[in-house]
């Protein structure tokens, strides 16, 4: 242990001991004709959380401090002096076989003459027993030097007495509590309620956000009135939410120990008011914020796109968006897009070879800046229907935007307004709108003028229109805003709606948080599940209880759910008792508890009950746990009564991490009226529906606009005869996930900013072949995709700046296929989720640079996640070995 830390412990417990007599101290102040000599030293620590061979950087200043009294009235305010002299920097410098290094090996760093003089350039404080009222100087002098001065003075200020209070410092405004005792004061700032400049940006989704772990405490030893020495201590944890081994960790340690208090001073000033005392010293004095301001970093060596465009035309297009390659190009085109021209991206878009065009689209839409937000608009026309791809794929890159900006929801406006539109291109469009919404709103801009006139359009065509196809896409716009005053509507169509209607908008209900699925909605929810007014489609009986079931369900509605099973149809039944029994096992499930209480009761939890046969299930467990993150998967099938044929299937993936959740995937195949082309009649009571087969998708919490794969006999009967056997593109493209940038003020005066920013790259395709002459249907879910992640934190002082970075890259492939047969009885079918083999790199890359050297270690790890077949149950296990032998005889 080095000699400043050693002297840190001491007076730590010593401050911890001395603490037990309460009291007040004296009013802090300076006598007049004295010179006060300080010691001061500052020393800031850049490290990683997780335990690494590579040491992170380390920078320790000391100088004398000199204070004197200039002026001073009886009320206790005061005019100080404070001027910083002999400062010396020094930076450990133990990097094991360092790369890039140049310069002076040595561990002192030179500071230069602009940066001397302007450190000893004196700085006037107002203090007001022991507040600073404010600073001033002569306006001169760049801000990270003010900041340095500005965290010095910080350690002035203290109150002698106990209690919590609001302050202003170099951090911001804090709240601030002290507890003093004899001789002696601990100060601790909750920096969580700090307040300040804005600065930065977060994503909507807290699971792709940043957790912030701030402390901050002083010290201080008073003698009589005057301070003898401050001690203070300020660390921040900051990681990624979903992965905390590659956060950083910043320590700020401040010390302040008097020296000496004998030698003569200049005089006091013999004038009455404080701006008398300041003119006499200064001729321009000016005041100095409290609060530093936060700055951003100005990066030299970043490239260019006008540098990029010069070469545009001989560069080779190779580009497959599943790839890690391709996700860091990504990245590198988003920084690119954010300080560039608007002509500059407009040239971009209209010479990029043709394949790389919808690549383009993703980053401008991603980097949100004014220009290439305007390109954008200028770019596309959505009159143009030979741009309906292009379209459609900004439209998807604005949905998944993670921290979307009232210029883009005006953007999409003005670009659906009064159009004729291709009608794929509407639908989509009218469901970012609601998505763009809710992000705003969650965002806490719900008052925007963008906001208020999206959902009123939507609301009012949904009001104006009776056909059952736009109702749907209208309802899934509100689905995807999860505004909770659109919950009426919801419900309104929900109980009014016909089959397809009401199901979608049971569906949207589903996706609320359980406190908005209130008194009212419950009520709804068992009028439609059991059937009160009239009859729903089981699809939409099913959604509602399963709203029951998982939002602080009632014992008598889970009871009442259990007695129903024995007068409902088999496959439903079968269905709900598979739902109720994935609940007992999940220990994150709201059912849980009061669902084993009731199970006690003999005459529900029998053989009666609790064993009906049928086809149906559901399935719920985990696929990757750690400390910080659980993913999850799920499956839910519904099979036709009659026929035994898939009516809908259900899968999906949740990640929960630190109390926030997110649904990364759910995709619903459904099909419907079949059981007519089969010669098989519908349940009694049911509605005829349409012969129809189609796929659902969610992504990132964003509803996808619905495929259909056939709608009607004569469109079966073209896509079995006419297929292609190609795949059907669901989602394609880069997609932003990450996207933070926050400064962090020490109270040392240095500032950290921590950025993070992570991109994936997807490509999910869907297959389905139905074989109506052997009886057969299969789909196949194919998900690629390479992920990116950069996490970067930075301190900065006029002398030197300092960078640690974290980067992770994997690839990833997830198939999902399925395979029913439904000549026999019973019907069979097969499920199989399938991980290929997930190749991964970390890269960890420390930076240091002054005037003198300039430093950059990097070390990295790379491995292979074995891939992997999930068993999903025992029964489906058996099918797929009839299935999968037969089909390989």
């Amino acid at each position: 242990m080095n000699s400043q830390a050693a002297s840190g412990h001491i007076w730590l417990i010593f401050f911890f001991f001395t603490s037990s007599a309460k009291g007040n101290l004296e009013t802090p102040s300076f006598q007049p004709g004295i010179l006060y000599q300080y010691r001061y030293s500052l020393e800031v620590q850049l490290d990683y959380v997780s335990r690494l061979s590579l040491q992170g950087s380390r920078m320790r200043a000391e100088a004398l401090v000199q204070v004197h009294l200039l002026w001073r009235n009886l009320a206790g305010e005061q005019l100080l002096q404070i001027q910083i002299q002999d400062l010396k920097v020094h930076h450990d410098s133990k990097h094991e076989k360092s790369q890039n290094v140049t310069g002076d090996p040595t561990t002192e760093v030179v500071l230069g003459k602009e940066d001397t003089a302007e450190l000893q350039l004196p700085v006037f404080l107002h203090w007001n027993n022991g507040k600073v009222e404010g600073i001033y100087g002569d306006g001169g002098g760049r801000p990270q030097t003010l900041n340095l001065k500005q965290g010095l003075i910080s350690l002035l200020q203290f109150q002698p007495h106990s209690g919590t209070a609001t302050e202003e410092d170099v951090s911001g405004s804090c709240q601030v509590t002290y507890v003093v005792s004899k001789d002696s004061v601990v100060k601790t700032k909750d920096l969580h309620s700090c307040t300040r400049p804005k600065f930065g940006f977060t994503s909507v989704n807290k699971i792709f956000g940043v957790l912030w772990q701030p402390t901050s405490k002083s010290f201080y030893s008073v003698r009589g009135s005057l301070i003898q020495s401050v001690l203070s201590e300020e660390s921040h944890e900051v990681s990624p939410t979903l992965k905390s081994s590659i956060g950083t960790k910043i320590v700020s340690r401040q010390q302040l120990e008097l020296v000496s208090s004998s030698m003569p001073g200049p005089a006091e000033t013999p004038v009455q008011s404080l701006q008398e005392a300041l003119a006499g010293i200064l001729e321009k004095h000016q005041p100095i914020s409290t609060i530093s301001p936060p700055f951003k970093r100005t990066c030299m060596q970043c490239p260019s796109l006008k540098t990029y465009l010069r070469t545009l035309g001989n560069r080779r297009v190779k580009m497959d968006v599943s790839k890690v390659s391709t996700t860091w190009q990504f990245h590198r085109f988003i920084q690119m897009l954010r300080d560039a021209k608007k002509r500059d991206v407009l040239q971009l878009l209209r010479k990029a070879p043709e394949k790389m065009v919808t690549f383009f689209i993703d980053a401008a839409v991603a980097a949100q800046s004014t220009a290439s937000l305007a390109a954008l608009s200028e770019f596309l026309d959505f009159s143009n229907k030979g741009q309906v791809p292009l379209l459609e794929q900004f439209l998807y890159a604005a949905a998944f935007s993670p921290r979307p900006s009232k210029e883009l929801l005006r953007l999409v406006l003005d670009k659906l307004n009064g159009k004729e539109l291709d009608p794929a291109i509407w639908e989509t469009g009218i469901i970012v709108i609601g998505t763009l919404a809710g992000k705003l709103c969650r965002m806490k801009l719900c008052g925007l003028q963008e906001v208020g006139l999206g959902m009123e359009t939507v609301l009012r065509r949904l009001r104006d229109t009776k056909e059952n196809s736009e109702i749907i896409i209208y309802l899934l716009s509100l689905q995807n805003s999860l505004l909770p005053e659109t919950i009426p509507t919801l419900l309104h169509y929900a109980e009014e709606g016909s089959s397809g209607v009401s199901g979608t908008a049971v569906s949207a209900l589903q996706r609320f948080s359980s406190q908005h699925i209130t008194g009212e909605v419950k009520k709804a929810m068992r009028r439609i599940f059991h059937q009160k007014n009239r009859n729903y489609e089981k699809t939409s009986r099913l959604a509602a209880a399963e709203i029951l079931l998982d939002n602080e369900p009632l014992p008598m509605d889970l009871t009442n759910i259990l007695l129903a099973t024995r007068e409902l149809e088999a496959e439903m039944s079968k269905f709900l008792l598979s739902k109720i029994q994935t609940s007992l096992h999940s220990h994150h499930h709201p059912a849980r508890k009061a669902m084993k209480e009731i199970l006690k009761d003999p005459q529900i939890n029998n053989y009666n009950y609790l064993s009906k046969t049928g086809s149906s299930s559901s399935f719920s467990g985990p696929l990757a746990v750690t400390d910080d993150m659980l993913s999850t998967f799920s499956l839910e099938l519904l099979f036709t009564e009659s026929g035994g044929l898939l009516r809908k299937s259900v899968s999906g993936f949740m990640l929960r991490s630190h109390g926030h959740q997110l649904q990364a995937a759910q995709v619903s195949v459904e099909a419907q009226g079949l059981e007519s082309v089969l010669g098989e009649s519908n349940t009694e009571g049911e509605e005829e529906q349409e012969l129809m087969a189609g796929m659902s998708a969610i992504f990132f919490e964003v509803q996808l606009r619905p495929i259909v794969f056939f709608q009607g006999y004569t469109d079966l009967m073209a896509k079995v005869l006419l297929s292609s056997g190609e795949p059907t593109n669901v989602v394609k493209g880069n997609v932003l996930l990450m996207d933070h940038e926050q400064a962090i003020p020490l109270q040392s005066g240095l500032q950290s900013v921590v950025k993070l920013q992570g991109a994936l790259g997807l490509d999910i395709s869907a297959n389905i072949d139905m074989n109506l002459w052997e009886q057969e249907s299969r789909t196949s879910i194919k998900t690629r995709g390479g992920l990116a992640i950069d996490f970067t934190a930075e301190i900065d002082a006029p002398f030197f700046q300092a960078s640690v970075k974290s980067q992770i890259e994997a690839e990833a492939s997830i198939n999902f296929d399925t395979a029913v047969r439904f000549s026999g009885n019973p019907v069979l079918m097969c499920l199989q989720l399938r991980e290929e083999q997930l190749p991964y790199r970390e890269i960890f890359t420390i930076s240091e640079s002054s005037l003198n050297q300039s430093i950059t270690v990097r070390k990295g790890r790379r491995g292979i996640i074995a891939g992997r077949e999930l068993s999903l149950h025992r029964a489906n296990s058996e099918m797929c070995k009839i299935l999968l032998t037969e089909t390989k005889e």
